[in-house]
């Protein structure tokens, strides 16, 4: 009988707990996509001063052409895209004036397209940007911008470029937002790791 009692206290217990445990974590995922919907939302407000193209597919920069011709006031970035021959024939051929296209060669993956470029847009006082990238790509984009450039204040807004392609799987959006986590503690991004990790 007691043994009986007893362990309808430890259930009783240990539903307690569970319960506390379910609404304490239910409340701080709510407190981050919060967090994380308020940046969204406040980031809509603030119109875009540049383009920033992440590197990696020539299809980004000539969805990234277009995309000038239809913003013609703003600057474009293209980060460690295609050469630089090639990058300045695609954007002139499409009328976009040399003196709006910023080709830098700085980064070596992912997170340095950001790291590499995140201070270089504070100092200029550019706080929201369009970020493009291929649509299987901007999961982990999106989730590294909202690390380094929020570390800076400047908020993005996603265009994606179809491409047809499955979305990258999910460890690779961890590792990479761990390594921008990383920069922001210290500066580093780990790429030296990350290198080694993918031969």
């Amino acid at each position: 009988m007691r043994s009986r009692f007893a362990a309808r206290r430890k259930s009783s217990l240990l539903l307690k707990i569970i319960r506390f445990v379910w609404q304490a974590g239910s409340g701080l995922v709510l407190l981050l996509l919060f967090g994380f919907g308020y940046r969204q939302v406040e980031g809509l407000w603030r119109s875009p001063q540049a383009v920033l193209v992440l590197g990696g597919a020539t299809e980004r920069e000539q969805f990234a052409a277009e995309f000038a011709k239809q913003h013609p006031e703003l600057p474009v970035w293209v980060s460690s895209g295609s050469n630089p021959e090639y990058a300045e024939w695609l954007f002139n051929e499409s009328g976009i004036a040399p003196d709006r296209i910023h080709l830098d060669y700085q980064a070596v993956d992912t997170v340095t397209n950001f790291t590499s470029l995140a201070d270089y847009f504070k100092t200029r006082d550019i706080r929201s940007v369009y970020l493009i990238t291929s649509d299987y790509h901007m999961r982990r984009a999106q989730v590294i911008g909202e690390i380094v450039l929020g570390s800076r204040g400047i908020d993005f807004q996603a265009v994606s470029v179809p491409s047809g392609k499955s979305p990258e799987p999910l460890n690779k959006v961890v590792r990479d937002a761990a390594r921008s986590v990383l920069w922001v503690m210290t500066g580093e991004t780990g790429s030296q790791l990350s290198r080694r990790h993918r031969q």
